[in-house]
């Protein structure tokens, strides 16, 4: 999935993946509130990576309110999880409302779209690796 466009928390333009020293596994361990990791930036769609490894990533998304993710498709399983505010998410030709503590489970391969209905924060999960048979 490319992201034109979005921001870290600093206000500097970064693609998709973020410097390993913000990633939340490059520090002690430590609980974090998943809501204010990420801050809303206007016109943005802002993101940090928490986990980046061979067995697949975590990302935090800020969406402003008119700001989403076109229709795109990606090589892996995602589970999409909301954090704060709603979405409609399409995934195929069926739409979903995901809201805060709900979860969406997005098969790979198949195209899916992501419009907020207002501010919206949602935990992405990609899931790399073989099916199991």
């Amino acid at each position: 999935m490319t992201l034109a466009g979005t921001r870290d928390n600093s206000g500097s333009k970064e693609d998709e993946t973020m410097n390993s020293s913000r990633r939340l596994s490059d520090a002690p361990p430590k609980v974090e509130n998943l809501k204010q990791l990420v801050q809303y930036q206007d016109q943005s769609v802002v993101s940090r990576m928490l986990v980046n490894n061979a067995g697949g990533s975590v990302t935090l998304f800020a969406f402003a309110g008119s700001e989403g993710l076109s229709e795109h498709t990606a090589p892996f399983d995602a589970l999409v999880i909301g954090i704060e505010g709603s979405a409609d998410i399409q995934v195929g030709d069926v739409g979903h409302r995901l809201a805060e503590g709900e979860t969406l489970l997005m098969p790979a391969n198949v195209p899916h779209a992501v419009s907020p209905a207002g501010p919206f924060k949602m935990l992405l999960v990609m899931i790399r690796g073989e099916k199991a048979a």
